[in-house]
C-alpha cells in the first residue's frame, strides 16, 4: 500500500510517500480501505516533535478519514466488510490510526457508521472538528437553547461544526470570517448573524446584534489573537471557551471579573470514552437527518500531504482540507 511516512520531526516536507506492506487486523481491530483523509493542525503540530504527544518514529499521520471495511480480526461484531464508515480518534497511538494511507488498522471504537448521504470527503471533515465543537459548546460551556454564541473563526473546520450544532440545538449563533466567500459559507450553515473581524469596528457590530449585553458564550479559534478583546464581548455569566491559541497574550482579569464570566481550556485528548461514545452518536443523529453538512474547502492528493500540513497551518480557512486517496 501507499502510505505518508515520517522518519524525522521537522517541516512539511518530512512527509514522505513511500510503499509499505498491506497490514492485518488483530483480534479487536478492524482494516479500513481509505478514500479521504481529513487533515488538522494538530498533525502538524506532532510532526514538528515539539508537541506534547510525540509518536516513534517512523509513523504514518492522521487521526480522521473515511473509506470501506476491507476485513474486521476476531471478536468484532459490529462492522463487516463493505461497510462505510468514518475514522475519529488518536485511541492509543500518539501518532493517530494513520489515515495518510491507502490502508489503516483503526480499533473498532474509533470507527463509526457514514450515512450515505454523506461522502467520503466529508467522512474526514468529521473527527476532530465536529467532535472538538461538540465538546466545546455542550461538555465545556455546557450552552443552552435561547442563548446566544458566537463562534470567532466560524469559517474553518471546528467553526462550521459549532454553527451547525449550536443552530440545530436552539441558539442564536454570530458567526465571524475574514472574507466574503467564508462568511456566505457560515450563513448557509446555519449562523443568524455573520461579521467581518477583520473590519475596524467589528466588536461594535456584534454587541449591536447582542443588543449590548454580549454573547452567553463565545468560542474562540484564535487566542493568541482575540482572547483580550473577548472578554469585553461576554454577557455576565459568560463562558469563553478557548479551542485555539498559537501564543501567549495579555489579558485584563477584570473584564472577566465584572461579568463572573469563565474562561475554559479544551482538548479533544481529555474526552472520556464516554464522553467521546455520546459524542458520535450525536453526530451520526445529524449525519443522518440533515443536521450536519461537513465542508470539504480543499482536497489535494496523497502525494500532497506536505502542501496539505503547509495549508493547515495559514489564515482564512474555509472547511477541512483533505487528502483524497
Amino acid at each position: 500500500m501507499k502510505s505518508i511516512r515520517v522518519h524525522e520531526f521537522g517541516g512539511p516536507e518530512v512527509l514522505r510517500l513511500e510503499e509499505l506492506p498491506d497490514p492485518q487486523p488483530a483480534a479487536g481491530e478492524v482494516l479500513v480501505r481509505i478514500r479521504a483523509a481529513g487533515v488538522n493542525p494538530v498533525d502538524a503540530y506532532i510532526r514538528t516533535g515539539t508537541y506534547a504527544r510525540k509518536p516513534t518514529l517512523p509513523y504514518t499521520p492522521g487521526s480522521d478519514g473515511a473509506g470501506d471495511v476491507e476485513s474486521v480480526g476476531a471478536d468484532v461484531t459490529a462492522f463487516a466488510r463493505g461497510d462505510r464508515v468514518y475514522i475519529a480518534g488518536f485511541g492509543n497511538k500518539p501518532a493517530g490510526a494513520g489515515t495518510y494511507a491507502e490502508l489503516a488498522v483503526c480499533a473498532a471504537s474509533q470507527l463509526h457508521r457514514l450515512p450515505a448521504r454523506i461522502s467520503y470527503a466529508q467522512g474526514a471533515a468529521l473527527g476532530v472538528p465536529y467532535a472538538t465543537a461538540y465538546r466545546a459548546l455542550f461538555h465545556r460551556a455546557a450552552a443552552r437553547a435561547s442563548e446566544t454564541v458566537l463562534v470567532h473563526g466560524a469559517t474553518g473546520g471546528v467553526g462550521i461544526a459549532v454553527v451547525e450544532l449550536a443552530r440545530a440545538h436552539g441558539m442564536t449563533v454570530i458567526g465571524t470570517g475574514g472574507t466574503d466567500q467564508g462568511l456566505a459559507v457560515v450563513r448557509d450553515h446555519g449562523a443568524d448573524i455573520v461579521v467581518n473581524h477583520r473590519a475596524p469596528q467589528y466588536a461594535d457590530e456584534i454587541m449591536r446584534a447582542t443588543g449590548g449585553r454580549g454573547a452567553d458564550v463565545i468560542i474562540e479559534m484564535a487566542a493568541h489573537i482575540n482572547l483580550d478583546r473577548d472578554l469585553a464581548l461576554l454577557a455576565k455569566h459568560g463562558r469563553l471557551i478557548v479551542v485555539g491559541s498559537r501564543g501567549r497574550i495579555e489579558i485584563d482579569p477584570r473584564m472577566a471579573m465584572g461579568r463572573d464570566a469563565a474562561i475554559l481550556g479544551m482538548t479533544l485528548f481529555n474526552a472520556t470514552e464516554r464522553d467521546l461514545a455520546e459524542i458520535h452518536a450525536a453526530l451520526v443523529a445529524g449525519l443522518s437527518n440533515g443536521t450536519l453538512n461537513p465542508v470539504v474547502g480543499r482536497e489535494l492528493p496523497l502525494a500532497d500531504a506536505a502542501k496539505a500540513h503547509q495549508a493547515i497551518m495559514e489564515s482564512g480557512a474555509l472547511g477541512k482540507i483533505v487528502l483524497v486517496v
